[in-house]
């Protein structure tokens, strides 16, 4: 496996001391955490550090170039295709080349044609998908005036690289995060470090209680679907879906929380997406950080909805088959992105005028707001059964049988698991208006430090003692 959870727990306390100890000035610092960031990087393949570097020095130069009055508009915008072609092409060698070309020879084989196509035996880096996209990111919000072009490069350097956010998210901005990178001066809070530590203790929590014991469930019920018995077969669909909640969630709020205590303050990536009334809201609760980006990189740039609804619904289109394929290269992804699609459609384009997301957010549900939600979670858990599955085939064989071909086999797994994801659904409703559910209150009992740290000792027994079999990320794979 990559990293455990427990990682964070031995390299950042070494890291963090380095940092405020040895370091001084902003790019002292900033040298330090390139060097944190490309050993981290490299823990897990040291052979591809080559890649990150060349994606950041493009990148950099790019942003240069085309914020030069020297340069000319053309010259300036062959230097933006360039920039973007470039990090395209690189995710379409390492990601997508044996998908296209193995796709390509069945479509010739119905024809009767068997050409040999030759294969790319490569590793798929880890992040790839997150840092190209800051980089693409970074050189437009330049050209169109956005975002300054920085000639630090010690500072650009970590704003793709930077680690706790490098593999899986969330995929920053440059006008968010490299003046914080900028700053001469950071110095450490106290009042952050708290809510930093916090936010980690959570995220491990989330991913080693919830996400890790889901998945072992999981890994039971999904290969065995045909015989496994129809409740299991739910219990599967559900559990998967607080799988990847609690494993890509945790894993932001850890990045979050570390990026805390660096004095860096990054974006939030989930807004408890599951408490969503329809699927519009829940694309705006969940991986924020991709959902805006696909919008203001790919659907506005399309036309978005101002050239009418016919457009807007081919927009739309586009812009959930890609980020289904974003995920990986599987037709299983590129499904979970069609369903979405027709899932979103009809809802943001026929919906009652002037209706808004928030109109009930932060009081107890009514029978109205409870029963749309729940009709929510389980199209996304529908969904979710797609994302998981091994192929088109599989899912679509899965879903038919959750609703059909009933059997009466017992529940053999997935009980102490199912506990867990409650336990969650529960605090995180009750802790819906905080920063994360650890930041209590200064009222009543929770003015009694000994309470408060009562409260981070048993979560951390709890991660501790009954936690599942460590699990790799699963957004690591993206």
């Amino acid at each position: 496996m990559l990293f455990n959870s427990f990682a964070y727990l031995i390299f950042l306390p070494v890291v963090f001391l380095l940092y405020w100890n040895i370091c001084r000035s902003g790019r002292s610092k900033n040298i330090l955490l390139i060097a944190a960031s490309y050993v981290f990087y490299g823990w897990w393949n040291v052979r591809l550090l080559w890649l990150i570097f060349l994606v950041s020095l493009v990148a950099y130069v790019g942003g240069l170039v085309v914020a030069s009055k020297k340069v000319s508009t053309v010259g300036r915008r062959v230097m933006l295709a360039f920039v973007i072609i470039s990090n395209i092409a690189t995710l379409v060698a390492f990601k997508y080349y044996g998908f296209f070309a193995s796709s390509f020879v069945r479509v010739l084989s119905v024809f009767g044609f068997t050409p040999d196509i030759p294969t790319l035996d490569l590793i798929l880096p880890v992040g790839i998908s997150f840092y190209s996209f800051q980089a693409i990111s970074y050189v437009i919000d330049v050209y169109r005036g956005k975002s300054p072009a920085t000639t630090d490069i010690w500072a650009f350097l970590v704003y793709i690289a930077f680690f706790p956010q490098l593999v899986a998210g969330p995929i920053e901005r440059a006008s968010n995060i490299l003046p914080q990178f900028l700053r001469d001066r950071r110095p450490f809070s106290y009042k952050r470090g708290v809510g930093g530590m916090q936010l980690i203790l959570w995220g491990l929590f989330k991913k080693m209680v919830v996400a890790d014991n889901a998945a072992e469930a999981v890994n039971v019920i999904f290969p065995q679907w045909e015989s496994i018995g129809t409740i299991n077969l739910w219990i599967g669909a559900i559990l998967f879906s607080f799988q990847i909640y609690g494993d890509f969630s945790g894993y932001s709020d850890i990045a979050i929380g570390s990026s805390r205590l660096f004095g860096i303050d990054l974006m939030k990536n989930f807004n408890l997406p599951y408490f969503s009334r329809d699927i519009v809201e829940f694309w705006k609760r969940w991986h924020i950080s991709l959902t805006s980006w696909f919008r203001d990189y790919l659907y506005i740039p399309l036309g978005g909805n101002r050239k009418g609804k016919s457009k807007a619904i081919r927009n739309t289109f586009i812009v959930f088959l890609v980020s289904g394929l974003w995920h990986g290269a599987n037709f299983t992804y590129i499904l979970w992105g069609a369903y979405h699609a027709l899932l979103h459609i009809p809802v943001k384009f026929f919906r009652k005028k002037g209706k808004k997301d928030d109109d009930n957010a932060g009081r107890t549900p009514f029978y109205k707001d409870a029963f749309w939600m729940g009709i929510t979670f389980f199209l996304v858990m529908v969904g979710w059964v797609i994302f998981r599955a091994d192929s088109s085939t599989h899912a679509l064989s899965y879903i038919a049988y959750m609703f059909s071909h009933y059997n009466h086999a017992p529940s053999i797994v997935g009980k102490i698991p199912l506990l867990w994801c409650a336990v969650l659904v529960v605090i995180e409703w009750n802790a819906r208006f905080k920063d994360n559910p650890l930041a209590f209150s200064d009222k009543g009992i929770w003015k009694v430090s000994f309470v408060r740290w009562a409260c981070y000792v048993a979560i951390f027994l709890i991660c501790l003692f009954f936690a599942g079999s460590p699990q790799e990320f699963i957004y690591f794979r993206f």
